[in-house]
């Protein structure tokens, strides 16, 4: 697992961030990264010198995994 710690500065990583192709011109999505150690970075596009929330690849997959079940869809 990542040694990187919930709440760093997100600019401080040396990662290469990605955002949906579904993410739309205002600037309102989501960028995730993929760390060295393992760990996947998630931090708001609007602030990219804001804090990262760092989670395991399987944290990861059980989102993933409830998204595509739709387990979210109440929420937009």
């Amino acid at each position: 697992m990542s040694s990187v710690r919930n709440g760093v500065r997100a600019s401080s990583l040396e990662v290469r961030w990605t955002k949906s192709r579904h993410s739309n011109a205002e600037g309102n999505c989501v960028e995730i990264a993929t760390l060295p150690e393992g760990g996947i970075a998630v931090r708001n596009s609007r602030d990219p010198d804001g804090p990262a929330l760092v989670y395991t690849p399987a944290e990861v997959a059980a989102f993933l995994a409830g998204a595509r079940d739709g387990e979210f869809d109440h929420l937009v």
